[in-house]
């Protein structure tokens, strides 16, 4: 994962003081984007971070920025939400984060190489610049708990799902339940009469089908490599692959891991960046045809991908779009869209052309 979002929340009310962004951890032209409400402009921070560990602690000065902050000293903050991404089956709600907490999620480390470390350093960065401060574990796992044993089952012996928890867990729970959620309200009906599929897309992308507000599948996996192809995740392939690479290229269990989470997905398939903008901009701009097949190949997967759940379902209400190329990239929603015309899918362009703003971008 490459980017982290905040806000700051004055719970007595509900109101959001200040709300940020960063994006481009680890890639060159990282940048923290903080806008407080009624304050005109915005907080920019251009500086080099190498880790999530870097981005929580230009977060923490942010939020007392004289101008852009939300607070005057970080002793205000009474307590502390972290998004968490692999939660396995011992979370199916959300927790106060003690020491047995964390060593679980270091347990679960392995099942998630690319956002358990990351998200275990912004707990400790936390807990060092707020000691005392409660810290709650909000898992993406624990969503997808409502999934039947035929949506999370692999076709592997049944020992090793009793031995070592092997099955699909599925992650976004956070956002695909918020986001359904949201959708139904906007349809005007109880969310346990909808089927809704929501695409969360971004750097980290999948899909899930939410039959009556629960999640009964979802693209992701054991770990968040399965699925699409992402920014450097290679997604969905032949598991005979891995042997094969390992044994043709003579890589070790470690780098043929580094292999298929940190060098595959778009970045591997365009050679130019994990970034979509960065990629679609060679596409557009530069003609390039591997950033086009890159594109290409990731919208295919997503559509045959909603295909497939609106089958899981026998049929859908709403197809929902968000995380930052979800919310951000009309064309992309628009071929993802290609083709599913069967499904009563009918795009209307001039709506389509959105950024960052909830809105129905179907034809009346």
């Amino acid at each position: 994962s490459s980017s982290l979002k905040y806000q700051l929340i004055d719970m007595s009310n509900e109101e959001v003081l200040c709300v940020g962004l960063v994006e481009r951890i680890g890639i060159e032209g990282s940048v923290l984007k903080q806008e407080k409400d009624g304050v005109e402009g915005k907080l920019i921070v251009e500086q080099p971070m190498k880790n999530h560990q870097d981005a929580i602690k230009l977060v923490l000065d942010a939020v007392v920025d004289p101008q852009y902050g939300g607070v005057k000293d970080i002793k205000e903050v009474e307590a502390v939400g972290h998004r968490v991404v692999h939660g396995g089956e011992k979370f199916a709600g959300s927790v106060l984060i003690t020491d047995e907490v964390k060593a679980a999620l270091e347990e679960c480390i392995e099942l998630a190489p690319l956002h358990n470390p990351a998200n275990i350093m912004g707990i400790e960065a936390c807990e060092a610049i707020l000691p005392g401060v409660p810290m709650v574990g909000v898992f993406d796992t624990a969503f997808h708990q409502t999934m039947p044993k035929s949506s999370y089952l692999y076709g592997l012996p049944h020992e090793l799902y009793t031995k070592y928890g092997v099955r699909r867990y599925g992650f976004h729970g956070t956002s695909h339940r918020y986001v359904s959620q949201r959708a139904a309200a906007m349809l005007g009906k109880n969310i346990e009469d909808c089927k809704i599929i929501t695409c969360h897309l971004g750097n980290g992308a999948s899909v899930a089908a939410i039959d009556g507000g629960k999640s009964v599948d979802t693209s992701m996996g054991f770990t968040p490599l399965e699925g699409l192809a992402m920014g450097t995740r290679c997604g969905n392939i032949d598991p005979a692959i891995v042997t094969f690479l390992m044994k043709e290229e003579g890589l070790s269990v470690d780098e043929v891991n580094d292999l298929l989470n940190k060098k595959s997905g778009v970045l591997g398939i365009s050679g130019i960046s994990s970034d979509f903008r960065d990629i679609e901009d060679a596409a557009f701009n530069k003609n390039d045809r591997r950033a086009k097949l890159a594109l290409k190949i990731f919208e295919y997967k997503i559509r045959t991908t909603i295909g497939a759940y609106a089958a899981a379902m026998g049929g859908v209400d709403a197809i929902v779009f968000t995380a930052g190329v979800g919310e951000n990239g009309p064309e992309t929603r628009e071929k993802c869209l290609e083709g599913l015309e069967f499904l009563g899918v009918e795009i209307d362009k001039e709506a389509n052309n959105v950024r960052g703003k909830i809105r129905e971008i179907s034809k009346a």
